[in-house]
């Protein structure tokens, strides 16, 4: 059911990934043309990913009628699997975006109910910049997520990916200048009336810029969910590195200066955890050549600096699901500040997550949480 008028005219708003979760959905990788070796290292850290997240939450995978039997073999009985048409298997910015509904009851007393977004989608930049050439089977998979979960649903013609967007549930979003201002996006829109939409339809009332996102991002356009992301309302994670001579020093210093300066939409001063990036790690001759390098998706090319950062982890419900990249010495520290920093929460680490930087993303980009109805 399609609901007329913004998500806030209906008393919704976008809980924050801390918030707790009815369950979480994935996709299931097959592109061979972005997943090497026919997607087969991919499906296996996939696996990894909902089995970790099953421990914590219900999960469901979604695959394509060519994989649905492959990917049933895989997964645990617990886990479900159901079948759906898509371009690729990054359900952070083509499923939806949940946002929950205050309203009252027939006892009277307050309920909340779940809707969903389903924003605008043109493969992180269209013909010309995007990652793949065709992505119309992207486009339905958020209306036919929330026709499977019977939720109502709220068109946006305005292109945006969830992974563009951070919330703290308390009317706070954290996003990048490099994404949302990018002229393969919304060319006719400005910041300002991008701002408008952001409050319509996620129910923030302040919006935190970083003019970039993490170094090498270049497939998302510097999506937020590789650079920071909330931890609790006032608290956030940022990528760090003290190293002068990478060039993603620059960009986190910058962050940093602004995220000091800043206050929350409740007018708290943010405290800001630092989480060194891995690396800097490259894709080597045998992983490219895996891949099959054709027209229809973005080159991936041997050299090429992975867009890899520990910030892009998933909140489960009393689990945090973090990617870890064969670099030890911050693989280690990755998880040592994320259990400190969400002491509540058991880490668990998933090996050979550099596996999904190679297609151009990690675990955050792989799932979709869906919010608990309490």
């Amino acid at each position: 059911m399609d609901l007329e008028g913004t998500p806030t005219l209906h008393g919704c708003h976008m809980p924050a990934e801390f918030e707790p979760h009815s369950h979480c959905w994935m996709g299931w990788p097959e592109r061979q043309d972005n997943w090497r070796d026919c997607a087969f290292h991919g499906q296996r850290v996939f696996v990894k990913v909902a089995i970790a997240i099953s421990k914590f939450e219900p999960v469901t995978v979604c695959a394509s009628a060519a994989q649905w039997t492959h990917a049933r073999s895989q997964l645990p009985q617990h886990i479900r699997v159901i079948e759906m048409s898509m371009n690729d298997s990054w359900f952070r910015d083509t499923g939806p975006t949940f946002v929950i509904r205050k309203s009252k009851s027939s006892s009277g007393n307050p309920e909340q109910k779940v809707a969903g977004i389903d924003w605008n989608f043109n493969s992180w930049g269209g013909t010309d910049d995007g990652c793949y050439r065709d992505w119309s089977l992207d486009l339905l998979v958020a209306r036919k997520i929330l026709a499977i979960e019977m939720l109502p649903r709220f068109p946006q013609c305005m292109i945006l990916e969830g992974g563009s967007i951070h919330v703290d549930g308390e009317g706070t979003c954290l996003t990048t200048e490099e994404c949302l201002l990018n002229k393969n996006r919304n060319p006719d829109l400005t910041k300002e009336q991008i701002e408008h939409e952001l409050k319509a339809y996620l129910g923030v009332k302040k919006i935190i810029w970083l003019p970039r996102g993490l170094f090498g991002d270049d497939d998302t356009n510097g999506h937020i969910d590789n650079m920071c992301c909330f931890v609790k309302p006032g608290v956030v994670i940022l990528s760090w590195t003290d190293d002068e001579s990478d060039p993603q020093y620059e960009r986190s210093m910058e962050a940093f200066s602004i995220l000091s300066n800043a206050t929350d939409a409740n007018g708290r001063k943010l405290q800001i955890i630092k989480l060194h990036v891995p690396g800097p790690l490259y894709m080597t001759d045998e992983e490219a050549a895996g891949i099959m390098q054709e027209c229809e998706a973005k080159a991936r090319l041997p050299g090429t600096r992975l867009a890899a950062s520990y910030v892009n982890f998933y909140i489960a419900n009393g689990g945090i699901i973090a990617p870890q990249f064969g670099d030890q010495k911050w693989d280690d520290e990755a998880v040592h500040v994320l259990s400190q920093a969400f002491p509540d929460h058991e880490v668990v680490r998933i090996e050979g997550a550099r596996e999904i930087a190679l297609a151009g993303g990690n675990i955050h980009c792989i799932t979709q949480q869906q919010p608990a109805c309490p």
